[in-house]
């Protein structure tokens, strides 16, 4: 496949892609990236979000939530502290989850609670929109 590189997402409990794809657009911690063949190299933190990427057999989306990508020679790694494909997200748990971050928002009384609990609702809309595609 020409114009393509290999994606590689792995939890610390198992990997879930191992394919070529022609591109990728992951939730980096200050906004998503775009990825193409040919990409320069990167380090990168990851935010929460949906991580989406396109085979010759249509497009995918997986809900991430932290971790790393690197990106070197044509090669994409993604380590995610937590990732799933949307038919193994629990979509209710997932809006509960989001309910009880956004509760546990208002009522944050120091900075390090309050980015606690925005990361979680972030996890929790993740899984959410991953759901829904």
């Amino acid at each position: 496949m020409a114009d393509t590189f290999q994606l590689e997402v792995a939890t610390p409990e198992r990997l879930l892609v191992d394919e070529q794809v022609t591109e990728a657009e992951l939730p980096g911690q200050n906004g998503y990236m775009g990825i193409l063949a040919g990409h320069a190299p990167l380090l990168s933190a990851l935010g929460a979000g949906v991580l989406t990427y396109k085979t010759a057999g249509g497009e995918r989306v997986l809900a991430i939530e932290g971790g790393f990508v690197e990106i070197f020679d044509n090669h994409v790694r993604v380590l995610a502290e937590h990732a799933g494909f949307p038919e193994d997200i629990d979509i209710d748990k997932a809006r509960q989850d989001l309910n009880s971050a956004n509760e546990a928002l208002r009522h944050a009384d120091t900075e390090a609670a309050a980015t606690q609990a925005l990361f979680a609702a972030r996890s929790a809309q993740a899984r959410i929109d991953a759901s829904g595609r």
